[in-house]
């Protein structure tokens, strides 16, 4: 029996010029990502000499955990933005939105009219349990929908509530999401389940939009296990897709 490698391709030949990552967390010291700027500033240095220049990075926003607001991730971003100006790193273009917890929380700032960050125009990063998502879940959507945003589901893939629920997916399409991929959820990274799912779903076309969800250094270290020429081919319409969200 004979075994085929998979043909491995250098990560600035998998990433096109123009990519942009829309979702990560990259901002010092806010959520469970980069710890301090020194390690914003290697993330993002790291990233780069992958091919990846352009970044509109997430911050969590998740209740009394990561009670982060638009102010304060700005405030961020500014610290951020100043210290690539500093090391000459005018290649790299970031800036900010946040991924939003769909909870209770999340469904007052909806009713209260308070503007969201968005990844692009009235584009909003969502996410929610991998576990046991909101019982008002389709009601949130709505109400976000009723404001003039769209939401964008982040890691779809990754909600073991609905692996056995796949026509749960069709149903959220149906609802008026946007499905965004981790690029390390097509490696066993996050379990074998997720894989699955996450290669079923792309089968089926329900994906628009990829990220890398780079958390730390781990992250971007397995990434290397995807850039391989039948994994392209796979996502290369989407790693196009992302290019929209050029600044």
């Amino acid at each position: 029996m004979f075994f085929f490698k998979k043909k491995e391709i250098p990560l600035t030949n998998f990433f096109p010029q123009g990519f942009v990552d829309i979702h990560s967390h990259l901002l010092p010291g806010i959520d469970d990502g980069a710890k301090d700027l020194d390690e914003s500033i290697a993330l993002i240095e790291k990233m780069s000499s992958f091919g990846i220049k352009n970044f509109v990075t997430t911050p969590h926003i998740l209740g009394d955990v990561y009670p982060n607001t638009p102010e304060i991730i700005k405030a961020k971003l500014k610290v951020v933005q100043k210290e690539l100006i500093k090391r000459n790193r005018t290649d790299i273009n970031i800036k900010a939105a946040a991924e939003y917890m769909l909870d209770e929380q999340f469904l007052e700032l909806i009713e209260n009219d308070q503007p969201l960050l968005t990844l692009k125009n009235n584009l909003v990063l969502v996410e929610m349990s991998y576990f046991s998502p909101p019982i008002n879940l389709y009601d949130i959507l709505f109400q976000l929908q009723l404001k003039g945003y769209k939401p964008v589901l982040a890691h779809p893939e990754r909600y073991n509530a609905y692996h056995t629920k796949y026509n749960e997916f069709q149903k959220l399409k149906r609802a008026g999401c946007l499905f965004q991929l981790n690029l390390l959820s097509l490696t066993k990274h996050y379990g074998l389940g997720v894989q699955k799912t996450a290669e079923k779903l792309l089968k089926d076309n329900l994906y628009e939009f990829v990220g890398t969800d780079t958390h730390h250094t781990g992250h971007l270290d397995l990434l290397k296990q995807i850039s391989n020429q039948k994994t392209l081919e796979k996502v290369k319409h989407l790693l196009e897709k992302n290019k929209a969200f050029l600044f």
